[in-house]
């Protein structure tokens, strides 16, 4: 192994302790001193990784929606058939938030940076299931509907789900949640 190879496992190991880190905790009452302490680094070694505890923070946030992309993406490319698709879908954006603490959303909500980051992935989510729905109504497999309504509506719901406030409004889990989105949306377009 090269040392620009161990630097590079070093780093992703660290990023991945780093995001563990927040998604159990947040972050905002994490000073760097703290958070190195914590994964038992410098804070050298954490500047290496962004400049600031704010860009840490950002780049860690990134870092999430990233592999949540990722990984929700590969379950719905193995599924069959739009109806399917997009429940999968849906189920995988709980399945990836589902790590996530109230904490961790609080603090993103609260930290522009990470909201931004957190806005555009729903932004992007949404466009996912208009496409999702615009191929399901192009195989016939969903009536002829307002994707981009249909789709704003699922983002909407999503955005309330990972706020808590579905929850709290019907004490659904958010799994469950996404589980009765999915549900509800596939039979109001279906065909």
């Amino acid at each position: 192994m090269t040392s620009s190879t161990f630097a590079t496992a070093r780093h992703a190991q660290l990023f991945d302790d780093l995001l563990s880190l927040f998604l159990t905790e947040g972050f905002t009452h994490l000073t760097l001193d703290t958070i190195a302490a914590r994964l038992k680094c410098s804070k050298s070694t954490l500047y290496n990784l962004a400049p600031s505890k704010d860009e840490l923070v950002r780049a860690t946030t990134i870092g999430f929606f990233r592999r949540a992309t990722r990984d929700v993406e590969a379950a719905v490319e193995a599924s069959d058939g739009p109806r399917e698709q997009i429940t999968v879908y849906l189920a995988a954006v709980g399945r990836a938030l589902s790590g996530a603490s109230p904490q961790w959303l609080a603090d993103v909500a609260a930290f522009p940076p990470a909201h931004e980051a957190y806005e555009q992935n729903t932004r992007i989510a949404a466009d996912r299931v208009k496409e999702l729905i615009d191929a399901g109504v192009a195989a016939g497999c969903f009536r002829d509907v307002h994707a981009a309504f249909a789709a704003d509506l699922a983002a909407t719901t999503m955005v309330r789900i990972q706020q808590g406030a579905v929850r709290d409004a019907t004490g659904l889990a958010d799994a469950d949640a996404y589980r009765e989105l999915a549900a509800i949306l596939t039979a109001g377009i279906s065909a």
